[in-house]
This record gives C-alpha cells, sequence and structure tokens, in this order.
C-alpha cells in the first residue's frame, strides 16, 4: 500500500498520465494530458515537476518525448498490474469501449433492492461518460455476471462510474449429473 498523499489535482494528472500511456505505451505529451483534464500546459509541466520528485513520473526528453508513469505511480494510485488480467469489457450506450478494463466492481447498497448501485472502477479515461449514459459491465471472467445501469455520477480522479442497476444477469448453469 501506498503512503505518497496526492493533492487531487495530482491524483487526477496521474490517473491521465497512466491512461494515455497504456494506450500505445510511449512518452505522454503534457498538452496531451492539460487536454484530457481541462488545464494549462503549464500547470501540467509545473505538476510534473512535483511528480517526479516524489519518483512517480519520469520524463523522456526528445521530440518523441514526454512523460511516462513508474511502477511507484501505479502503486501510488493502487492500480493492480493487468497485464494478466482478464479482461472485463464494458459498454458505452451500447457501444465497446476497447480503450477500457473494468477493474474493480463494488456493489454499493445491496440491502436496498430498489436503490442498488455499483461503482466501477476502470483502467480508461472516464472523460466520455455522462449522468443517465447506459453502462454495461462484463461479462465477468468467472461467474460471467452483466451489471446493466444508468450512469448517476462519476469520479474523474479515481477513474469510477456510479451507476444505478437497472439490471444483473448471470446465466444459469444446468448442474453436473
Amino acid at each position: 500500500m501506498s503512503s505518497i498523499e496526492l493533492t487531487p489535482s495530482q491524483q487526477n494528472i496521474l490517473q491521465e498520465l497512466v491512461n494515455l500511456y497504456q494506450d500505445d505505451e510511449t512518452a505522454v505529451k503534457g498538452e496531451a494530458i492539460a487536454d484530457q483534464v481541462n488545464r494549462n500546459p503549464g500547470t501540467i509541466r509545473n505538476q510534473m515537476q512535483s511528480l517526479k520528485a516524489l519518483q512517480l513520473v519520469e520524463g523522456v526528453p526528445g521530440p518523441k518525448g514526454g512523460y511516462k508513469p513508474t511502477a511507484k505511480a501505479y502503486d501510488a494510485l493502487q492500480i493492480q498490474d493487468l497485464d494478466h488480467a482478464a479482461d472485463v469489457p464494458l459498454f458505452h450506450n451500447g457501444d465497446l469501449v476497447p480503450e477500457a478494463n473494468v477493474e474493480e466492481i463494488d456493489l454499493t447498497s445491496v440491502h436496498h433492492p430498489e436503490a442498488c448501485r455499483a461503482e466501477i472502477k476502470l483502467r480508461g479515461p472516464v472523460g466520455n461518460f455522462h449522468e443517465s449514459d447506459k453502462v454495461t459491465v462484463g461479462p465477468t471472467p468467472l461467474s460471467k455476471l452483466q451489471i446493466i445501469g444508468t450512469l448517476e455520477g462519476k469520479d474523474d480522479t479515481n477513474n469510477v462510474l456510479i451507476l444505478t442497476i437497472d439490471d444483473m444477469q448471470a446465466p444459469v448453469e444446468e448442474p453436473a449429473h
């Protein structure tokens, strides 16, 4: 567990760096991060200096340069190594989101079925999701659980979508004889 305390701004910038870096695993330009987090590129450069001092980011010089997250960055964001993890698909308004992978599903308030919620932690961007969008998670690898819900809110800093669950399905298998 990480003991690095990041400001919400640092956490948001670092999370976006990780999101952009995982797309093609090349150095990410500060301008690309600035576009995603709606900040000035100068602000990103300043924040990157403090993230470098914390050993969460390394700078890559040259024309193809930019920033790369370090292993410590994944630890600070509490992101597991998903290189060998199973893919859990995510659908946004019926369309597969190829750059997203569901990292964690937290079912909150299951004791109130009429107000059941799920918090979906993603590996990938959440910026294009908006309130009332339809989101489908899964099927999960083992149980083949699929969660269908309506987006109620999102936490950009932690890459979490908050869904009101409309339906949950898991295929029923015939018992072995």
